[in-house]
């Protein structure tokens, strides 16, 4: 299998048409009816894993059905297994890079619910493992029988009488993937349904920063929407398939300061939006780190709710933005950690004509506002912090 990190040129890459989906296996099922069916296509994209080097997922197949409601025992289900399963890497599919799970016929009409199935760890191998960046051991990632039977994705989408549908999971490994407090790496996957067709924001670093660990996120409203890593040989970053909209861009690696692009523009389901090219990479200035640390505890607790710490700088009327995030770990007491660079961070505005003008915005160093949220608990009002002489702690409690 060709890595999608091989590949270069972004607007030539074969993943752009539907065309080049082969059906790896058969559906079966799908109802009556007297038009002519139509034809699913699904695949699968992931943003980058925090801390991986892998992150594996065995698939058995994806089950697609008319309710949103019915159960994995009901009727009205039509199935794309994988024979075998498949064991994807999903590092290997992130910056843009899409796999096809596969094809079937499906009768027209609204569909409205999508069930991704796992295979389960077994005493005769790992289903489902991480590595760890720099490592070479393959740890086991626990699954709950909820995800082996099915991760549940509601989403509306519509058959047409002969005519071919592709729909696209982006797999949010980073988001989907809690260490807790006894060492084990569970499975609390986090799903979305993205349009297929390429569009985004594309850069390139500077290569230097290729082994400090950098992200790149899309961001409206301080909201991450999209998450990617560059390309580790030639920095080339892309943020795919975005809503149709204007986002800020944020650079984050370690041991740097942090970057932002106020204002990119995505006007269409088809616009690739350049920020920088290989004349014009973006580098990000040194800068010491520094530590928010304490815990993030729901009340009550919840068996599937997770608490999230992010670290948040508002650059004066400009967009307040995320740097970093991380879920609390729900089984030691609900702690985290979030490491965070102390320099000044540099803002730009987007134009068109490159390079980005990025000033060093004075007066921000180490200044943060930190927030903890998980869904169905209120968000406490964001605490400063300020780490530029020292690390610091604070607690959240949330409750609905």
């Amino acid at each position: 299998m060709k890595n999608i990190k091989q590949i270069t040129g972004l607007k030539s890459r074969t993943w752009m048409t539907a065309s080049v989906l082969a059906a790896l296996v058969a559906g079966c099922g799908g109802g009556g009816g007297g038009s002519a069916p139509g034809t699913l296509g699904v695949s699968l994209t992931d943003a980058p894993a925090c801390g991986f080097d892998k992150v594996n997922v065995t698939v058995t197949k994806v089950r697609i059905n008319q309710s949103s409601t019915a159960g994995e025992n009901d009727g009205g289900w039509t199935d794309i297994t994988l024979s075998p399963a498949r064991k994807i890497n999903l590092l290997e599919w992130n910056n843009g890079g899409i796999t096809s799970l596969g094809e079937t016929p499906l009768a027209a009409g609204r569909y409205s619910q999508l069930r991704l199935v796992l295979d389960p760890n077994t005493a005769n191998g790992l289903a489902n493992s991480v590595v760890l960046e720099g490592s070479t051991n393959e740890i086991p990632l626990e699954t709950p029988s909820a995800v082996q039977s099915g991760i549940k994705l509601v989403n509306e989408f519509d058959v047409a009488s002969g005519q071919r549908v592709d729909l696209l999971m982006d797999f949010d490994a980073c988001k989907s993937i809690v260490l807790r407090g006894n060492g084990v790496y569970a499975l609390k996957p986090v799903i979305k349904v993205v349009p297929f067709v390429l569009n985004g924001i594309n850069g390139f670093l500077d290569t230097t920063l290729l082994t400090s660990g950098v992200m790149v996120t899309a961001q409206q409203n301080g909201v991450i929407v999209q998450t990617t890593a560059p390309n580790t040989t030639t920095g080339e970053f892309f943020l795919a398939r975005l809503p149709a909209g204007t986002y800020d861009v944020v650079l984050t690696a370690n041991g740097r300061s942090t970057a932002v692009i106020a204002g990119v523009l995505v006007a269409t389901s088809t616009s690739v939006v350049p920020v920088s090219n290989t004349v014009t990479r973006i580098t990000l200035p040194t800068s010491s780190m520094r530590s928010v640390s304490g815990t993030a505890v729901l009340s009550p607790v919840s068996n599937t709710e997770v608490a999230y710490v992010a670290a948040k700088q508002t650059f004066g009327t400009a967009p307040t933005v995320t740097v970093k995030s991380v879920a609390a770990d729900e089984v030691n007491g609900g702690s985290y950690s979030l490491s965070l660079p102390i320099g000044e961070p540099l803002f730009g505005s987007f134009n068109t004509v490159l390079p980005i003008n990025f000033i060093v915005q004075s007066g921000m160093a180490g200044l943060y506002s930190v927030v903890a949220s998980a869904t169905g608990y209120t968000t406490p009002a964001s605490v400063n912090i300020n780490i530029s002489a020292d690390n610091a702690t604070h607690a959240f409690v949330l409750a609905p």
